[in-house]
């Protein structure tokens, strides 16, 4: 049994438990999309004999936090990956890719080709701007191209599973990377402009395009994309 990602710390349990409501099967292997403590916090719940396996640079941030110091290192990947990665075979293929930075400098996407379906870590979380984590690596401005290479690499996926809301389709994933192109192009003009930060944050308003998306990451967004202009 194959899991991808393992959560905040002390939910492992629930996912066993979960998993057990499906099938009896041991957990053999960990993928963890990237670095965040709410994806790979549970890492320490599973024993040391489930091998665990992310990108390479994802593997780097890890051993930066406290979590995987001393005693936690043992939970860090055994098994990392550059590029592209496959597990298994028949119709239990897994697929990993890099495309790129974004949300990170490590994130994985996940493709279950006999199931059509991807695994997008949280490089499209929810429809809102993305968390643009600039410690580890992660980049706005790469954002859109890194997306475009996934849909341009990545063929017959029809469901993605996205890292914190509903189900989602590819055409929302080629939205949401237009999204971030106007994103993008909106604080760069306000930073042109002269505007701080705050005053761009109050004037982009993407809404009006974009049905459903919300606000509320706006500003750190803005920010981050402010420290990598400069």
């Amino acid at each position: 049994m194959v899991i991808v990602d393992t959560k905040v710390p002390g939910y492992g349990q629930v996912i066993l438990d979960r998993i057990k409501t499906v099938t009896d099967k041991p957990v053999t292997m960990i993928i963890n999309t990237h670095t965040h403590d709410d994806h790979t916090g549970s890492n320490s719940m599973f024993p040391a004999s489930v091998e665990v396996v992310a990108h390479e640079h994802t593997k780097a941030n890890m051993a930066k936090m406290d979590l995987f110091k001393g005693e936690g290192a043992k939970h860090l990947p055994r098994r990392t990956y550059t590029d592209t990665m496959t597990i298994g075979s028949g119709k239990d293929r897994i697929d990993l890719y890099y495309f790129g930075r974004a949300h990170t400098n490590g994130d994985t996407w996940i493709v279950f080709p006999a199931l059509r379906v991807m695994h997008t870590g949280d490089m499209f979380a929810w429809k809102v701007a993305p968390y643009l984590d600039l410690d580890n690596g992660g980049s706005g401005l790469e954002y859109a191209k890194t997306i475009g290479r996934a849909l341009d690499t990545v063929k017959d996926v029809d469901t993605l599973i996205v890292g914190h809301s509903p189900l989602r389709t590819v055409p929302e994933l080629r939205e949401y990377q237009q999204f971030m192109i106007d994103f993008v192009a909106a604080v760069q003009a306000a930073k042109i402009a002269g505007k701080s930060a705050t005053e761009a944050t109050r004037g982009i308003d993407l809404s009006g395009k974009y049905q459903g998306y919300k606000k509320e990451l706006y500003g750190d967004a803005v920010q981050a994309l402010y420290t990598e202009l400069k």
